[in-house]
């Protein structure tokens, strides 16, 4: 019988298996930063450990760092605390550091990707959620908890169980004004925020193909929004040209190397998921959340389903979550007013995504109330932008492009959104508090978010494309 694309590379990482006992499994590459480390690195030295493998750890600030002024000194005492610590921890032991300054510091699951340091068919791991974001390379790839940070520090290994599998497939042609976020949400909606427990998630299918690879990080980076251990796509030519020449990437002979190993990397025909899903692009609206998980998300033409549609010992949480937002059973999200637009974090902060945005917003305004948060995800993804002139398209909209770092991701740093306000985010949560204590925030793409930028209410971007809204 043939293997999935996760076993193939799990079993080649796998150091020891022993029936009753989870797997050793070996690390390539272990991405750190400075909010899950320290307890790490307080760890080995309490150990008397160095950190074994330090040329395969690759360490950035992001989520405390501010996204203005970044050559000032950090305002808020925690997050100066905790970016201070990360230097001196990676220059205690020895790991290369991408900090505030530096040309290649951003966002971890940006860097990592546009160094060249993701590459298909390594084990990746980070002390954050979103690690599943280097899937789309045709990794294994997902957070860990700082315990086991310490542990791939001291051994560059984890005790692992090996993953159930799940192929998602998606064929056929998304419509003008969807894209890769769209497909995510969709897909989340449809299996819930718990629909992939336990699984490694294949996606798959045309409409997966089509896909950029900024677009199949997207997909790739909400896969543990339905509640999966991580979730991966086949390389392909798509992926070798992206990979290709880039800073960290193999050169020359390895190059060609690598290339044989990762023409392998598939799921062989006779191999068996342990559960499959299907759906057709064609179903997929611009999507946008309306509770408080990514899984309660509606086409953007859709109403928000009725409390007594849901399963009832759900219906208290769910009635709690749109009590929450300040939304009714059955109303329409268009046309609401939005205080808030940020476009940023690990799902939609590359230069495909600014490039988007620029397009679509020049020559237009935005609504004179709503404040709007354009955040890169890295040093490089700002140069590009400035270069290509994307920041004078923005300023000329009323738009700001700051400087990179998580943002209003989540409430971590100096970019909160106030209580009580709506923020139509390009982040990747939506959970009570997440943007900060009390505010409102509704997932979507940058385009759905640069939309209701412009027009200062949930809109339906396929109109202002010119595109006939569908229910």
């Amino acid at each position: 019988m043939g293997k999935t694309l996760v076993e193939k590379i799990w079993d080649a990482h796998v150091v020891k298996r022993q029936e009753g006992f989870p797997d050793i499994l070996y690390i390539d590459t272990h991405l750190i930063h400075e909010v899950t480390s320290p307890q790490a690195f307080d760890g080995l030295r309490k150990r008397n450990l160095p950190v074994f493998r330090p040329n395969q750890t690759v360490a950035t600030a992001d989520h405390n760092v501010p996204t203005i002024d970044q050559h000032l000194p950090i305002k808020e005492e925690l997050s100066r605390y905790q970016v201070d610590m990360l230097s001196k921890n990676t220059s205690e032991f020895g790991v290369e550091l991408y900090g505030l300054g530096h040309p290649y510091q951003g966002i971890v699951h940006v860097i990592g990707p546009e160094l060249g340091i993701t590459l298909p068919g390594k084990t990746m791991v980070c002390g954050d959620s979103h690690t599943s974001t280097h899937g789309a390379f045709g990794a294994i790839a997902f957070g860990i908890g700082t315990s086991q940070v310490e542990q791939v520090f001291a051994t560059q290994c984890l005790l692992q169980q090996a993953p159930k599998t799940m192929k998602i497939e998606i064929n056929g042609t998304l419509e003008k004004g969807v894209g890769a976020k769209d497909i995510v949400l969709y897909v989340i909606s449809k299996t819930t925020a718990a629909g992939g427990t336990g699984y490694f998630v294949e996606f798959a299918g045309s409409a997966i193909r089509a896909l950029s690879m900024e677009g199949r990080m997207t997909v790739c980076n909400m896969s543990i929004e339905m509640g999966a251990r991580g979730g991966l796509i086949a390389p392909d030519q798509t992926t070798f040209d992206y990979v290709e020449g880039r800073e960290f990437a193999p050169k020359g002979e390895k190059w060609e190397e690598s290339l044989a190993y990762w023409k392998t990397l598939y799921s062989d025909e006779d191999a068996e998921f342990d559960a499959v899903l299907e759906f057709d692009a064609a179903d997929i609206q611009p999507m946008i959340t309306y509770g408080t998980n990514p899984g309660m998300g509606i086409g953007i033409a859709q109403n928000i389903p009725a409390t007594e549609s849901q399963v009832e010992s759900e219906r208290p949480s769910y009635k709690k979550a749109l009590n929450y937002m300040g939304f009714a059973d059955s109303e329409s999200l268009i046309g609401k007013r939005v205080d808030y637009v940020f476009i940023g974090s690990c799902t939609n902060s590359r230069i495909e995504d600014l490039r988007e945005v620029a397009n679509f917003v020049q020559g237009k305004q935005k609504a004179p109330q709503v404040e709007v948060w354009i955040v890169p995800g890295s040093k490089q993804v700002e140069a590009q932008a400035k270069a290509e002139g994307i920041d004078n398209v923005l300023e000329a909209a009323g738009f700001i492009l700051r400087e990179p770092g998580c943002s209003a991701c989540l409430g971590m740093n100096e970019d909160k959104i106030p209580a009580g306000k709506y923020c139509v985010s390009t982040s990747n949560r939506n959970f009570e508090g997440r943007q900060g204590p009390n505010a409102r925030t509704l997932l979507a793409s940058p385009l759905t978010a640069a939309a209701a930028a412009i027009t200062g209410k949930i809109t339906d971007v396929r109109e202002l494309l010119g595109a006939e809204a569908v229910v």
